[in-house]
């Protein structure tokens, strides 16, 4: 499921970020305290710091030891394209933001959607992932060609998803599931009609385990862009960044990480 639930503003998160303004030993500082922008701190540590849950698979996740996925591969190479280190503090989903506030790390990789709440209180580079809502059906399905084509359909959604909406919306009756193996489980036995969901995820099945018996049925015009996120002042390293995204969707990069996992490109 994308990272689109609305910010949490709470008091802890305004209080961690109080205390990054104040310049505590903790925060990190701020540029006007160093002396150095946000890009020139990163220069001279040598290393950006990324925010990254490692638990949310296939975009950052632990295989093993190793901290893997198609978020962690992509700021890896940002950081490469800049000539510094790239170093991954995991944490908890709920908690960070609160951490880029605080200044534990410099920046966030861990597909982050932009909306207007969030460009409101943060800065964001180019986007790095391009993705829509998808109905998906048994491959025989001939009846849903579009989202209208819900209406009096049934299907299967998380509760907690942003589709579960989608689908209400569009007039189907919802299954609950916990999640998309369940949705797909009952989708091949023939108790629902079809599952609203994004469309990587079922690109990221298909490229793990192909399976010829289910379709994209339709593709929901508005498209969720993702990308790296920032602190406001660091307006300096936003521009870095996204000078090595262009190297990299330029030279070939981008495409090849996306198609790894996923079987396509999926960052334009």
């Amino acid at each position: 499921m994308k990272r689109i639930a609305p910010l949490l503003a709470t008091a802890a998160a305004l209080a961690l970020t109080l205390s990054a303004c104040g310049g505590s030993p903790d925060s990190g500082g701020t540029p006007d305290e160093a002396g150095a922008s946000a890009l020139q701190k990163v220069k001279d540590a040598g290393v950006l710091t990324v925010g990254t849950e490692g638990t949310y698979r296939p975009f950052s996740y632990n295989e093993g030891s190793e901290l893997t996925g198609y978020d962690v591969e992509v700021i890896k190479a940002v950081g490469e394209k800049m000539g510094v280190e790239v170093k991954f503090q995991q944490t908890q989903w709920d908690a960070i933001f609160a951490g880029l506030d605080a200044g534990r790390f410099d920046v966030i990789a861990n597909q982050v959607a932009i909306n207007p709440e969030r460009e409101a209180k943060y800065l964001f580079s180019e986007p790095y992932t391009v993705s829509t809502g998808v109905i998906v059906t048994k491959s025989d399905n001939t009846d849903i060609t579009s989202f209208e084509s819900l209406k009096g359909k049934k299907t299967a959604q998380s509760l907690t998803s942003n589709y579960y909406e989608t689908a209400k919306a569009a007039g189907a009756t919802v299954e609950p599931v916990e999640g998309w193996a369940q949705a797909v489980t009952l989708l091949k036995q023939g108790r629902v009609d079809a599952t609203v969901n994004d469309k990587l995820t079922f690109l990221d099945a298909q490229k793990t385990h192909p399976d010829d018996s289910i379709k994209i049925a339709a593709e929901a015009e508005d498209k969720t862009d993702s990308a790296v996120a920032l602190r406001k002042d660091a307006t300096d390293l936003q521009e870095a960044i996204n000078t090595a995204l262009d190297s990299l969707r330029a030279d070939g990069e981008l495409a090849k990480i996306s198609e790894k996992y996923f079987g396509e490109d999926v960052s334009k």
